[in-house]
């Protein structure tokens, strides 16, 4: 089965691509789903997904991202304009499933596509409500060192499997410690010095998760490259904010991504949601930064200890 795979995968290398690609986008789909109730603390497998006036929304009309084009944005059942939002989720998540799969060896790829489904979720329910449910956090963070000693290439360890395996399970237990212990000393630090929360609990434990999946490095990145990420784009946005205090109106959305409820407003002010930044960072390190940042790690580790 296994030669199988690999003679498709070099005979046909758009076959499977294809394929992560539409898997992507059915996960983005549910994703939606997740990101709205979640945290209601609502199941996300029952009810079905249903419509705002109340109607259940068919198998055919919940096809991830043709659905919203061929409805041209409106409900089937009463015409109403459903958030552009989710198609966009299904189409993004689609698109990161494929590149994943294009960067990396199908088993880490997998591992990989989990791990930005986590991150997908973090992100839009931290924006929504400024909350990372443990779930994604802490329960990434065990699922990332348990996958890490099933997949030790997902840390870069090759040859005999159980040397292997324990090597990149300490790996991912390291990146989980200083992931979280850099973040909040951070924060500790940070409330010292501006009297007030620098950072939450929540994104604590979710770069402890980022660590676990991508190593101290990938941990250490997704701190500095969000806090860097931050100043290039939510800087101008706080500015603006600022000088002209517009309210963005809420949009219409569903449970699931469909036709019906408001969402709850985003507002940039007092407190911006950090999680996005460190999710983001960490996907740049995961899709093929992590190179980069893993040579610039060591050389920095040989010109500061080399000489010891």
């Amino acid at each position: 089965m296994l030669e199988t795979f690999e003679y498709i995968n070099e005979d046909l290398p758009w076959f499977f691509a294809g394929i992560s690609f539409i898997f992507g986008a059915i996960v983005g789909s549910f994703l939606n789903v997740c990101i709205y109730r979640i945290p209601q603390e609502r199941s996300v497998v029952f009810p079905g997904s249903t419509c705002g006036c109340g109607q259940k929304i068919p198998f055919y009309h919940n096809i991830p991202i043709l659905s919203w084009v061929l409805l041209r944005g409106k409900a089937a059942c009463c015409g109403e304009p459903f958030s552009l939002r989710y198609p966009l989720i299904e189409l993004l998540t689609a698109s990161l499933f494929l590149w994943v799969w294009l960067v990396h060896a199908p088993l880490v790829a997998v591992v990989g596509m989990l791990f930005v489904a986590f991150l997908i979720c973090a992100t839009f329910i931290d924006l929504d409500h400024m909350i990372i449910p443990d779930r994604f956090s802490i329960g990434g963070m065990v699922l990332g060192v348990i996958l890490s000693l099933l997949v030790p290439a997902l840390h870069g360890y090759h040859g005999f499997w159980l040397e292997a395996s324990i090597q990149a399970g300490v790996s991912a237990i390291i990146g989980a410690l200083i992931g979280s212990g850099l973040v909040y000393w951070i924060a500790v630090l940070g409330e010292i010095v501006f009297r007030k929360p620098a950072m939450g609990e929540g994104d604590v434990k979710f770069v402890g998760f980022i660590g676990a999946f991508c190593g101290w490095q990938g941990a250490v990145f997704a701190m500095f490259g969000g806090a860097l990420l931050g100043s290039i784009f939510l800087l101008p946005i706080l500015l603006l904010g600022r000088l002209f205090g517009g309210n963005k109106a809420p949009e219409q959305s569903t449970d699931d991504g469909e036709e019906g409820e408001e969402e709850e407003e985003l507002q940039f002010g007092a407190q911006v949601p950090f999680g996005p930044l460190l999710a983001l960072a960490g996907l740049i390190y995961f899709l093929g930064f992590s190179h980069y940042v893993d040579a610039y790690f060591a050389d920095f580790a040989t010109f500061f200890f080399g000489q010891w």
